[in-house]
């Protein structure tokens, strides 16, 4: 497409999984903008699916030149830096992402699923909310034909925490298709485990597609333990030089402390939803903790 759009960064990766703090040391480079979670821009073709599973149809002439627009103001409004955004939902989106910005660099990160899923529980709890400057942020991105969808779920989502005293919100993070069925049919850790698995998969499906080198792979526990490495892959792989400002970033801001706050659970309440996402930490590199296996063991004594 003939426009001015520099080649935009896209970080992509299941929501808790790092793809912040990657995005935030990167965006201390001068000549990057770092655009956080635009993702109800994304939704742009069909705002009211149930599911944020987008493929290369979704991915119309209309929709193309709205988004490629929105990314080119953004740009703009930021000296003209390159954009560098990161939208979870997108993971379930990748076929859909790439017909839009063929020419992008992209990311992608994993973390455990462990740690990812005693995060996303909490933000299920609607413990971790979103702050002022968030929310005036995602309805700066939101296109206005979807502005009443995102303050109606909002708003539902803080009368049903407050007013009816819900442990858990109705819906949060990538929906998976399928995932509101779960719901009803599953207690909610094992649909947490399924929103790291099934995202896991069709994320690898989709990956697979790209051509090798295409796309930056990234471990989440790799970067914390040495992010100055991994950040010298990075800018490598986006055509940046990595600066003094990075490093300083990283060593001040990248935290490895933060890996075993699963074990806040029981073991044998994790043991037991091993069967759901024990495929996919082999395919990442992932190994069952100790206590799991033994706990496993109780469980099916």
């Amino acid at each position: 497409m003939s426009d001015d759009l520099k080649h935009p960064i896209i970080i992509l990766g299941n929501t808790r999984s790092g793809t912040t703090i990657v995005q935030k040391v990167m965006g201390v480079h001068p000549n990057v903008e770092p655009w956080y979670e635009p993702r109800t821009l994304w939704l742009y073709p069909d705002p009211g699916r149930r599911h944020d599973e987008f493929d290369e149809s979704d991915a119309t002439d209309k929709a193309k030149r709205y988004i490629r627009k929105r990314f080119l103001r953004f740009q703009q409004q930021h000296g003209n830096r390159i954009v560098l955004e990161k939208t979870p939902a997108n993971i379930l989106k990748i076929p859909y992402v790439r017909a839009i910005f063929p020419e992008a660099i992209y990311l992608f990160v994993v973390r455990n699923p462990f740690s990812f899923i005693s995060s996303v529980e909490l933000k299920w709890q609607g413990n971790l909310p979103l702050s002022t400057q968030g929310i005036a942020r995602r309805l700066k991105s939101t296109p206005i034909t979807q502005l009443h969808r995102y303050v109606g779920r909002f708003l539902g989502d803080k009368f049903a925490k407050y007013v009816l005293r819900r442990k858990y919100l109705s819906l949060w993070g990538p929906r998976y298709r399928g995932m509101e069925q779960d719901l009803k049919e599953h207690d909610l850790l094992t649909v947490v485990a399924r929103q790291w698995s099934v995202c896991s998969k069709k994320a690898e499906r989709d990956l697979a597609r790209f051509a090798p080198g295409e796309v930056l792979r990234l471990r989440y526990e790799d970067f914390v333990e040495d992010p100055i490495s991994d950040l010298e892959r990075i800018a490598a792989h986006c055509g940046l030089e990595m600066t003094a400002d990075m490093a300083k970033a990283a060593k001040e801001w990248v935290k490895s402390d933060r890996q075993s706050k699963w074990r806040r659970f029981d073991p044998r309440e994790l043991a037991r939803i091993l069967p759901e996402i024990r495929g996919e930490m082999q395919r990442h590199g992932y190994e069952i903790p100790d206590e799991l296996v033994l706990a496993n063991e109780t469980v099916h004594v």
